[in-house]
């Protein structure tokens, strides 16, 4: 079941704010930390995507948060893909084409 409290929604951004700069995680990999470390109810990537997607909080780091191919997020709290996009590069991400970045050189290590 989907877990949309605001709880689980702190729970997110607590472990975006930990994705250091010129980083990304993933959907999943963000809900998978959570899920770890908690016993309540089991947060999916589209929860986590959710809380990006209602954060208003412009030092939560919510650009460095792609889907599981690298893809960027065509609705990106802050103005589009195109303004997640910007923030990316200025970290020093690299893109493959438009829209996806390579997970292997800037996936999170979140161990």
């Amino acid at each position: 079941m989907k877990n949309k409290s605001p709880k689980s929604f702190d729970q997110v951004y607590q472990v975006v704010k930990r994705i250091p700069e010129g980083k990304v995680a993933t959907y999943g990999q963000v809900a998978e930390k959570i899920n770890s470390l908690s016993l309540r109810k089991k947060i999916t990537p589209r929860v986590v995507g959710f809380a990006l997607h209602a954060n208003k909080e412009p030092k939560i780091p919510c650009h460095r948060v792609v889907d599981r191919n690298g893809r960027l997020a065509p609705n990106y709290a802050f103005d589009g893909a195109k303004e997640q996009k910007r923030r990316l590069l200025a970290e020093g991400i690299s893109f493959k084409d438009e829209m996806h970045l390579d997970l292997d050189n800037y996936l999170w290590d979140s161990d």
